[in-house]
């Protein structure tokens, strides 16, 4: 996006942010985990989201190295996906850990308020964070004159079959497992609130019947970083990232 007469110092920079796109098989094919956001938060008010935020310090620390598996991961990397998981947490109440977390359920709130640091909960139970299970699906950026930006990173995660997801009653004031297909029509309909990069990845992920497909796909898929750009017939992101193609009217919906 060109920006003429404005000054590098004028511009939001983007925030590092991440989120998880949570999957299970449902009786209509793959389903994926939404929530709605609270009205009064700032962001995305009242939308239907993936479970997701920004990147804390906390998720930088280096004795991360210690408590993820795979071992190894460059450490930006590492910190993105800590988010992903810490933020799943706190809004889903689902635990990617190697082993079953279902007990922990209860730490969510104190997490989220900053009771107890997200480190030290899973330190003092001696598990490890399920990195590997999460696979990468996008990376977009919110175009720079915008007055809040973020650097997200996506991720797809099987769903554990022996946890319970359901949202916060706080950021989040509902929650569903919905086809990809089922969340867009709402979105068509005006049901739901979807805004563009949530629209997008929903019609990305609508192409797969299974979570194993899913899943399958995203492991091939060549991530590029996507900036969204204005043109004169409408908002273009990179051919390369191959995205189908969706109606204007519904584009539009989607900022409102």
């Amino acid at each position: 996006m060109q920006c003429k007469g404005v000054q590098l110092n004028d511009l939001a920079l983007p925030r590092p942010a991440a989120t998880v796109l949570l999957l299970r098989q449902g009786l209509e094919g793959l389903e994926v985990f939404m929530v709605e956001r609270h009205h009064q938060i700032d962001f995305a008010t009242g939308a239907l989201v993936f479970p997701g935020g920004k990147v804390d310090p906390g998720d930088r620390e280096p004795e991360w190295a210690d408590l993820v598996l795979p071992e190894g991961l460059e450490p930006l990397e590492r910190a993105f996906r800590v988010a992903a998981v810490r933020e799943t947490y706190e809004e889903s109440g689902v635990l990617l850990t190697q082993t079953p977390s279902a007990a922990l359920a209860d730490y969510r709130e104190p997490v989220h308020l900053g009771q107890i640091s997200f480190l030290h909960l899973i330190q003092e139970n001696s598990l490890k964070l399920d990195l590997l299970s999460m696979v990468p699906f996008a990376h977009w950026i919110t175009p720079e004159l915008a007055p809040k930006r973020y650097d997200t990173r996506f991720y797809l995660a099987p769903a554990p079959a022996d946890q319970l997801a359901l949202h916060d009653g706080g950021e989040s004031v509902d929650s569903l497992w919905i086809t990809p297909g089922q969340a867009i029509e709402a979105a068509r309909s005006q049901q739901r609130i979807v805004i563009y990069p949530t629209l997008m990845n929903l019609a990305k992920l609508a192409r797969y019947q299974t979570v194993e497909e899913a899943l399958a796909a995203a492991k091939n898929f060549q991530i590029i970083p996507i900036t969204p750009w204005l043109e004169e017939d409408g908002l273009k992101i990179p051919a390369e990232a191959d995205y189908p193609e969706l109606e204007p009217e519904l584009v539009r919906l989607a900022f409102g």
